[in-house]
């Protein structure tokens, strides 16, 4: 098995997962900052939205080099969110599965004005620099929407806002253990 068939279905276990976040940012928030040192909201989901570029861009050039002045991504509805998102999943995966392992195996840099701030195989920065960086922030998001009560959807099972589920198989388990120890105590029969 290859490198990137090992990494595909975590791929697109977390695409999927940040699209069912993505669809939860609400257009009036744009602006909110839980601190004045936070990004808004409106960046932080264009930003979870562009990196799966990044994935497309580590495995099309060897290197990136930031210069100061440069200009986030952004975007202006949350059509446009979904549409970016979506590209970029797409291309990523796209690239993602034509890698070889020889492509993996590459060194990519990453520079802020020429001087380099990691040097690392291409597999580690998808993982890393690529993976972690989308669900580090896709939590933010998670939190920022959460803040502005906006109902969470479970990324690796059901959220809080999803309680029912746990609710009625608590209960049903509950119920069972209650039998359970009335019967040992000897309760209930006659």
């Amino acid at each position: 098995m290859t490198i990137s068939q090992m990494l595909l279905p975590e791929f697109d276990q977390e695409m999927a997962n940040t699209r069912k976040l993505l669809e939860r940012v609400p257009e009036d928030k744009w602006d909110y900052k839980p601190h004045t040192k936070s990004m808004p909201l409106g960046r932080l989901a264009a930003h979870v939205a562009e990196l799966p570029f990044w994935a497309k861009h580590t495995l099309s050039v060897e290197s990136l080099d930031i210069k100061p002045g440069e200009q986030p991504f952004t975007v202006t509805s949350k059509r446009e969110l979904l549409e970016a998102f979506d590209k970029n999943a797409t291309e990523a995966r796209e690239a993602l599965a034509k890698a070889s392992d020889a492509d993996m195996a590459k060194t990519w840099t990453l520079s802020f004005s020429g001087k380099p701030v990691f040097s690392m195989p291409r597999s580690a920065v998808l993982r890393g620099s690529v993976m972690n960086h989308l669900i580090h922030h896709r939590a933010q998001l998670g939190v920022y929407l959460r803040l502005n009560d906006v109902a969470i959807p479970g990324m690796y099972g059901p959220s809080a806002d999803e309680a029912k589920f746990w609710e009625a198989g608590a209960s049903a388990e509950n119920e069972k253990k209650k039998l359970v120890r009335d019967r040992l105590a000897g309760v209930g029969y006659a």
